[in-house]
């Protein structure tokens, strides 16, 4: 069993979003002593890198309580859940795609200050280089 802060640094969360996770009933097997602290088991622990990575992909609680909602109905929910899976995949392939191009302009960049740097040419570029 793991605290929040055990959870936390496991799985590199902050113990703020950990607790509104579980404030947003989406971690169905959250264990709670009888002082009403949390307490994760594994299948806890799983729920929260699910959504940790669901949130990432870009799903709202919204959408990620209702996978979970889903989820818990069984195996006649499977087609949803599909395509829950499929939009996050086509979302996060967008989010490789464009992460691809900031790292092709930075390569750009940088090979263009390396040329003026090792080869002393002027910056053409440079806004504050331009004759009025």
């Amino acid at each position: 069993m793991y605290t929040v802060k055990e959870a936390s640094k496991i799985l590199n969360m902050s113990e703020h979003t950990i607790r509104y996770y579980t404030d947003c009933e989406l971690i169905p097997t959250l264990i709670r002593t009888k002082n009403n602290q949390r307490l994760f088991n594994q299948d806890s622990m799983n729920w929260l890198l699910g959504i940790k990575n669901l949130k990432a992909c870009g799903l709202s609680i919204k959408e990620i309580k209702e996978f979970v909602q889903l989820s818990q109905l069984g195996d006649s929910t499977i087609k949803e859940r599909h395509q829950i899976f499929l939009r996050s995949k086509k979302l996060a392939e967008l989010q490789l795609a464009e992460a691809q191009a900031r790292v092709t302009f930075l390569e750009n960049k940088l090979r263009h200050y390396e040329e003026i740097m090792y080869n002393g040419i002027p910056d053409k570029t440079n806004p504050s280089q331009w004759k009025r």
